[in-house]
């Protein structure tokens, strides 16, 4: 039950938005147990962005896993996602922040895991 929330100061054209799907889709594997067969997406380009008191090119992607993960599988997605941000819309890695947050409690079809 992953959940990724890409938030961007850029826009993002529909071809660019199929192809983060895909390999954030492949990229959430990193962490065992979850695939995108359960994973959610939402994108919001062209918001109104600071960072470092710059208004350059930048992005936040919120992650939320059902249950939590080791800090070294957050590693290597927090590198694999910022690579696919950086790679795909063209902003310096280092105006990318990814940020989890591990739920205990996540509803589905009207119940709870």
């Amino acid at each position: 039950m992953p959940f990724i929330e890409l938030k961007t100061s850029v826009s993002i054209s529909k071809e660019k938005e199929a192809e983060l799907k895909l390999a954030f889709g492949e990229a959430i594997a990193i962490i065992p147990g979850k695939s995108e067969q359960w994973l959610m997406l939402n994108f919001c380009d062209e918001q109104r962005m600071w960072f470092k008191g710059s208004d350059e090119s930048c992005a936040i992607l919120e992650v939320k896993i059902y249950g939590g993960s080791s800090a070294k599988n957050y590693d290597k997605l927090t590198a694999e996602l910022t690579e696919i941000v950086s790679d795909k819309l063209e902003i310096l890695s280092d105006r990318i922040y990814v940020k989890y947050d591990e739920i205990e409690y996540w509803g589905y079809a009207g119940s709870n895991f």
